[in-house]
């Protein structure tokens, strides 16, 4: 008997997607995934993209429900999914988003929608859906969640609802003054296998709190230690870590301080923002977020296709 799905779950980013086939019993039947994500893609080659990848999963006999996550529905792909406002119960996902227009008769799309937040302004997409994922998980989590990533996500939740949340550039501002800064000369490159110097991480961290607003005016510093104290590369690189992430925890502030805290995420970024969050106070939660989206995706599902 061939594999065809029950109902196909989608996580589409900016750089890739990931696919799971999920049969009758909600138990994931066939994984896939593939680099053309939405970076790459005009709308008109979301649908043979998701076609392709469905190859052998879909049983001509019926229509196979499709249900999306992430940068598929932004303004640039798919079709755009219109943002749920905060406050917002995340069950209620499942009542927003965008059924775009497909040709092919074996499949129905819907795609998810955003979270927004009208004052101070601030969108998210895609990290909704594993916050869903955590909510479906710890039902009667009641503090923060950290989305450590190009841009870090800080979300009040509590029991299930969102009420606010803030979007931190830490990420890209790294990127970009490692790469394309002055300080390029003296931080030098990320190496696979490198240790990181924890001494210097972790006096960048206390050096940003403690500075407070004139945190930024200390980053040059590193160009000029390179120059006349010879530091190494790899410290002062780590340096930079750690006064960029301690300029985010300034600000956020009023996120973290006194709540309990969990960390969405996996790999050394994560592991980054536990070693500076501990330094401060107690040690936060680690949530692998690899699967999260699959299930929020699930916690959706019913809301949307089995109505």
């Amino acid at each position: 008997m061939r594999p065809f799905a029950d109902w196909i779950a989608v996580d589409w980013g900016t750089s890739n997607l990931r696919l799971w086939a999920i049969d009758a019993q909600g138990q994931v039947r066939i994984e896939r995934s593939s680099d053309q994500g939405m970076g790459r893609l005009t709308p008109d080659q979301f649908e043979p993209v998701l076609l392709g990848l469905c190859d052998g999963l879909l049983d001509p006999a019926r229509v196979t429900p499709v249900l999306i996550c992430g940068m598929a529905g932004a303004r640039q792909g798919w079709a755009e999914a219109q943002y749920v406002s905060v406050p917002v119960t995340l069950s209620a996902l499942g009542a927003g988003g965008v059924t775009p227009l497909v040709t092919s008769p074996l499949i129905t799309v819907r795609i998810l929608p955003g979270l927004s937040q009208a004052t101070p302004a601030d969108v998210m997409r895609g990290e909704e859906t594993q916050i869903a994922g955590f909510a479906a998980l710890h039902p009667e989590f009641d503090g923060t969640l950290c989305l450590p990533g190009t841009h870090s996500k800080w979300v009040s939740l509590a029991q299930g609802t969102v009420s606010r949340f803030r979007t931190v550039m830490t990420g890209e501002m790294f990127a970009l003054l490692s790469e394309h800064s002055v300080l390029r000369h003296s931080v030098g490159r990320d190496i696979a296998g490198d240790t990181l110097d924890e001494a210097g991480f972790i006096h960048g961290v206390r050096h940003a709190l403690d500075a407070g607003g004139t945190a930024f005016a200390t980053l040059f510093a590193l160009r000029a230690e390179s120059l006349l104290n010879a530091t190494p590369p790899t410290a002062l690189r780590a340096r930079l870590s750690g006064l960029l992430i301690g300029i985010e925890l300034a600000a956020t502030r009023d996120f973290w301080s006194g709540q309990k805290v969990a960390l969405i995420g996996a790999g050394a970024l994560t592991t980054l923002y536990a070693r500076a969050l501990s330094e401060l106070g107690p040690t936060p939660h680690i949530e692998d977020g690899r699967d999260l989206a699959l299930r929020g995706l699930r916690a959706a599902y019913p809301h949307i296709f089995e109505l």
